[in-house]
């Protein structure tokens, strides 16, 4: 988590299966997550509508049969409801907007 600011890490962690720090706004969440190297993160869904930028390392999403590689400056989408997972094989940070759909 050394990639982030102090003022970033200073926010409330976020519980979740990920590190993460949580800055709260209002019809979204904001998350500065980091997951170590060999993470994976099995199928699921969320009520959200998310949308992230990788800040270090790299994403690999699975979603519609479709595997990705997101690298550093890269931004990706994941609707509400869509199954997707992914997995990290070296160390890896974003930031990730969760936007609530009303």
């Amino acid at each position: 988590m050394t990639h982030f600011p102090q003022q970033l890490l200073a926010l409330p962690k976020f519980d979740g299966p990920f590190d993460a720090y949580k800055l709260a706004a209002q019809s979204c969440d904001v998350l500065f997550a980091s997951y170590p190297a060999d993470t994976d993160i099995p199928s699921h869904t969320h009520d959200t509508d998310n949308v992230g930028v990788i800040t270090q390392g790299e994403l690999i999403l699975i979603m519609d049969g479709e595997e990705k590689h997101y690298k550093p400056g890269d931004w990706y989408h994941v609707p509400a409801q869509a199954v997707h997972a992914a997995r990290f094989e070296q160390e890896t940070s974003e930031i990730e907007f969760w936007f609530k759909v009303e």
